[in-house]
């Protein structure tokens, strides 16, 4: 019986080892070469076509499949930033399955990739001192679901119980979460090195959940479609904004009160939400950026902002209007700003290359934050 158990187990170990021999090696994606140079590798021996999609590229790149059915590809050199991508085998989009960094969205999560670059670079992680990120849930009255927000506090602001800060109102995109400035933006790291570097005051930095209709989300892209809703989404996070997030962070946190102390910001549907906020609610804010704004109908911005003009001069501190030159939305921000002209309303116009990208809006921010509160 002893003899019998021995030779099944060494035939057992032995087919393990054979096994174990026939494998492919480990894949390894994505790997960041010393020139930015960046090899992705991904296993699917079934599929006909395999690419990968890269955050800021207009158009996929196509891998090549070896005796193993792992497709690969030299993507490059990328310029040192964080960059998301996916494979497309087939026509479906996939996350890389050999890359545990993720790019979070609602509504198509990808991978992500980091070209590191020198620690000039604001967002890059450094040796200086770091704030903190705090996460807030509460129950919305006016939008009847459960929500929350993220609040930034400079590194200093534990250290002086007495300290007030003035506070920017940071809005992420549509299909982003309230994650979406720290988890893929950067904005904790963009903060903390402004504020080492002097460049920038310290700040406490709020960021909702911006969205006054959830089912925006729920209905996806084509949401947009519809008027009506995009129109309430846009109204009742101004109203969830001023009434429920806003009376939290000045009870839970020391900020100072007065409007000039007060900024708001924020990226494509942010960016709207920011103009339709701070324009309209100008005893609220003298501070206001828009990102590559989108949600604003063309025809309709005497309608949006009825009381503005030449008289928001005299309570604007900023209104900074960016925009990347190859966005799809350059067109209805350059219709925008030729209207405020129009109006006699001043505004700082940026214009930078660039996509409807995280990378364009991290330098926007890092641009923004240190002309504020000046």
């Amino acid at each position: 019986m002893n003899k019998l158990i021995f030779s099944t187990l060494c035939a057992v170990m032995s087919l393990s080892i054979s096994i174990l021999a026939q494998r492919p090696p480990a894949i390894v994606s994505p790997e960041v070469q010393t020139d930015g140079r960046v090899i992705f590798r991904f296993a699917d021996p079934n599929a006909l076509k395999v690419e990968v999609e890269i955050e800021g590229q207009s158009t996929p790149t196509p891998m090549q499949k070896d005796e193993h059915g792992t497709w690969s590809v030299t993507a490059g050199p990328l310029q040192p930033d964080f960059y998301g991508y996916s494979f497309v085998a087939d026509g479906v989009n996939l996350i890389d399955p050999s890359n545990s960094l993720l790019t979070p969205n609602l509504l198509g999560t990808r991978s992500s990739l980091h070209v590191p670059g020198p620690s000039s670079l604001p967002w890059e992680v450094n040796q200086v001192p770091h704030g903190e990120i705090h996460h807030h849930f509460y129950r919305s009255k006016i939008a009847n679901d459960d929500r929350d927000f993220y609040v930034y506090t400079p590194p200093d602001y534990f250290a002086d119980a007495k300290a007030q800060y003035p506070v920017l109102y940071l809005l992420h995109g549509f299909s982003d979460d309230a994650s979406g400035w720290t988890a893929v933006g950067r904005a904790n790291m963009i903060l903390d090195n402004l504020i080492f570097e002097g460049k920038a005051k310290p700040m406490i930095v709020v960021m909702p959940l911006g969205y006054g209709d959830y089912n925006v989300i729920r209905r996806g892209w084509g949401s947009w479609d519809d008027k009506d809703l995009a129109r309430r989404n846009l109204s009742r996070f101004t109203d969830i904004l001023l009434s429920e997030v806003m009376p939290q962070v000045k009870d839970s946190y020391r900020i100072k009160k007065d409007r000039e102390s007060r900024a708001i910001a924020g990226l494509s549907m942010g960016g709207a939400e920011s103009l339709l906020t701070g324009l309209n609610h100008l005893d609220q804010f003298a501070w206001i950026g828009a990102f590559s704004s989108g949600g604003i109908d063309l025809q309709s911005f005497s309608a949006e902002f009825p009381g503005v003009d030449a008289s928001a001069n005299q309570k604007l501190k900023l209104l900074w209007i960016a925009c990347g030159t190859d966005d799809g939305l350059i067109k209805v921000n350059r219709e925008f700003k030729s209207w405020l002209k129009d109006k006699g309303v001043q505004f700082t116009d940026i214009e930078t290359p660039g996509m409807h990208t995280w990378m364009v809006w991290r330098r926007n921010l890092a641009a923004f934050a240190p002309l504020l509160f000046r």
